[in-house]
């Protein structure tokens, strides 16, 4: 993609310029294959007003994706932003030129950074408004009257534009004292100079495009977070705004809100509203607690959704008002035929899943097992059984806990690190069961008598106790399984019946474990620990001067160790005695993993999504494939690489390429 900016002199289009550097295009050539599994959190949806089947869908990771049969499969579409922290709140088409389309951005990394993109051709080409970059934009709406005139809700005011975007200029005073954290905005469907803004602490108005401001609160309840604000279209005298205390409705346009009866408190928490496009008297809320609608403009409410669905956003067809999606946190989106009466799962090719770990099955290599994190009940555990083209969830027996680690034990056995405990899955079951005995073995001392002279012996007993830490690696070797906990490491002779263990040498928060027969090497985020007898022994690795931050480690059938780390990646031919820092062709910092693959070894980057390559023992790399995404982790499945990402499931390597690599020609 280019960038492309209509500016109106050369030191704005130098500007924009700049920003416009921060725009990483998403390029339809040599990209990586996403197989799911599909949903996650979706943020925003806008359908085209000239062709509703068009639809974007917004992420917390600055990524747009696009549906083009009405919402019933996804294609990922562009990456706005340097990096993986922009939340697209809201996507605005100008409604009467659809080609040009604004997404409003905000950090969640940090509220000094944000920014509003536009688009001028239907999203080939974006480019950033000067006037608002750095600024964390949290609401964005467009003028229906007059679709020049743009209203933008930031953490330090409201922003307005008369010309499309080029220009802006505050329109609420500098430094209010309370029309700041602005999280929400409305103009009126008839006067572009009547704006609502709803802020962290109640709303106020302009009647006249931010030259005099009114504190609308008559009727709320005074600590109300104001989430969405909506004027009805026809008589703009009614408005109705959301709040953690509720949903209210105005029919002075503002001067006096009621609270709407009918939707229990817990469910009070309501991201969004919106009226249906044809039937004014047909409102809908997403709240934290379903998605609900009223038939009589909010005098009564139903809930037409389960209690565990959380809303962002709701879009109705304007063709046809049977037609309900619904952006979700978890659950990815979800589609109604039938006006919200019911839904199902409509994710089809958008995956924005954590993925900690990815196990091919020992036994069938078209089976794959991956974990999740941050997905509570719709996480745990996935399996593929045609190679990632289709999932099934299997966490039953997790209990909604994130799973940080994975392992297959050589009878089939599905071994899980989560964040609380160790799960086993048997072969055939279907319900994990918990695996989290520790025997702990401690020495009393006590005197005796021994013919007739006193002595003290030690009486040791057994302690038992339920180990609930952390556990990020687990590592089964054929004689014991090895767990690195937030605990300390532990491991278990009998396939997990009892685990023994704890600290090592004073360290207790291990992120990492790999073994090679009787060496055994275990990592915390600074240290690392080494031995050579199995871990009857151990001595720490001469590494801290050398390295700050360690990602990951892996240990190769010759065992040879191989560190990734904020400095790079290292290697160690010795047991840890020496360190080499591999620099011949990998970058020299922020290595994210570095994976065993026969004779050939494969790294990736925090930096980039840049696949590395060696086949002699990390002496010199070659660039290989870049993926275009953010990759944690690696695993080659029947020759072909698939990735664990952060956002994005599980990517795989196009099948070219691997047949490439697997015949010994990779790219280099």
């Amino acid at each position: 993609m280019t960038l492309l900016y209509m500016a109106r002199s050369t030191r704005n289009w130098l500007m924009s310029l700049v920003l416009g550097l921060f725009l990483t295009p998403i390029l339809p050539a040599a990209q990586w294959t996403s197989l799911g599994p599909e949903g996650g959190d979706v943020r925003s949806l806008a359908a085209d007003p000239a062709n509703p089947d068009h639809i974007f869908l917004g992420t917390s990771t600055g990524v747009l994706f696009v549906s083009h049969d009405g919402g019933r499969s996804w294609n990922r579409f562009a990456h706005l932003g340097n990096g993986d922290d922009y939340v697209l709140d809201h996507i605005v088409f100008d409604p009467q030129g659809s080609k040009r389309i604004y997404v409003s951005a905000w950090s969640f990394q940090s509220q000094q950074t944000g920014d509003i993109f536009r688009s001028q051709d239907g999203g080939k080409n974006w480019e950033t408004l000067p006037a608002m970059h750095g600024k964390s934009v949290r609401a964005l709406a467009v003028s229906p009257s007059d679709p020049k005139v743009l209203v933008a809700g930031a953490l330090d005011g409201v922003y307005r534009s008369n010309d499309g975007g080029n220009s802006w200029q505050r329109i609420s005073p500098p430094n209010h004292a309370d029309i700041k954290n602005v999280e929400s905005i409305a103009v009126d469907p008839q006067n572009p100079n009547i704006v609502y803004a709803g802020t962290w602490h109640l709303a106020w108005k302009t009647p006249d495009g931010g030259t005099t401001w009114e504190h609308i609160k008559k009727g709320m309840i005074d600590d109300s977070d104001v989430f969405s604000i909506i004027v009805d279209k026809k008589n703009p005298s009614i408005v109705f705004a959301s709040a953690c205390s509720g949903i209210y409705k105005s029919e002075s346009a503002g001067a006096l809100f009621s609270k709407i009866q009918g939707i229990p408190f817990s469910a009070r928490r309501t991201r969004v509203l919106k009226q249906d496009p044809s039937n004014s008297l047909i409102v809908y809320a997403g709240t934290t607690e379903g998605f609900w609608k009223s038939i009589d403009s909010g005098k009564s409410w139903k809930r037409l959704s389960n209690t565990d669905v959380v809303v962002n956003d709701v879009m109705v067809d304007p063709r046809n008002s049977e037609r309900v999606l619904l952006a979700t946190d978890r659950m990815g989106v979800l589609a109604s035929d039938d006006g919200g009466q019911t839904f199902v799962a409509s994710s089809q090719g958008y995956s924005h899943r954590y993925i900690s770990a990815i196990v091919p099955d020992h036994n069938d290599a078209r089976i794959v097992y991956v974990g999740l994190i941050n997905d509570q009940q719709y996480g745990g555990v996935f399996l593929s059984t045609d190679g990632g083209a289709h999932w099934q969830q299997k966490s039953a027996g997790l209990g909604g806990r994130d799973v940080f680690s994975l392992s297959q034990a050589s009878n089939g056995t599905l071994v899980a690190g989560t964040n609380r405990g160790i799960f086993l899955l048997s072969p055939n079951a279907n319900e994990w069961r918990p695996s989290n005995t520790v025997v702990t073995e401690k020495g009393t001392p006590r005197m005796i008598t021994a013919k007739g002279k006193p002595r003290k012996v030690m009486a040791h007993t057994a302690v038992r106790s339920i180990l609930t830490a952390r556990v990020s690696g687990i590592e089964i070797a054929p004689n014991r399984w090895l767990a690195a906990t937030s605990a300390g490491l532990f491991t278990s002779s009998d396939q997990g019946k009892i685990w023994s263990g704890g600290p090592v040498m004073g360290k207790q928060d291990f992120i990492a474990v790999r073994t090679n027969h009787e060496l055994v090497v275990a990592a915390t985020r600074s240290d690392l620990f080494v031995s050579t007898n199995g871990g009857t022994d151990w001595r720490q690795a001469p590494t801290s001067s050398l390295i700050s931050s360690i990602y990951a480690l892996s240990v190769t059938p010759d065992a040879h160790i191989f560190l990734a780390t904020r400095e790079g990646g290292f290697h160690s031919a010795d047991a840890g005695a020496t360190w080499e820092h591999m620099a011949n062709g990998l970058p020299a910092k922020e290595i994210g993993s570095i994976t065993p693959d026969g004779k050939r070894l494969l790294a990736t980057s925090n930096a980039s999504g840049v696949v590395f390559e060696s086949y002699d023992n990390g002496r010199n790399w070659f660039r290989g494939s870049d993926s275009g995404y953010t990759i944690r982790a690696l695993s080659v499945v029947r020759g072909r690489v698939l990735a664990a990402t952060p956002f994005d499931g599980v990517v795989a390597q196009p099948d070219k390429e691997a047949q490439t690599a697997s015949a010994g020609g990779a790219s280099r």
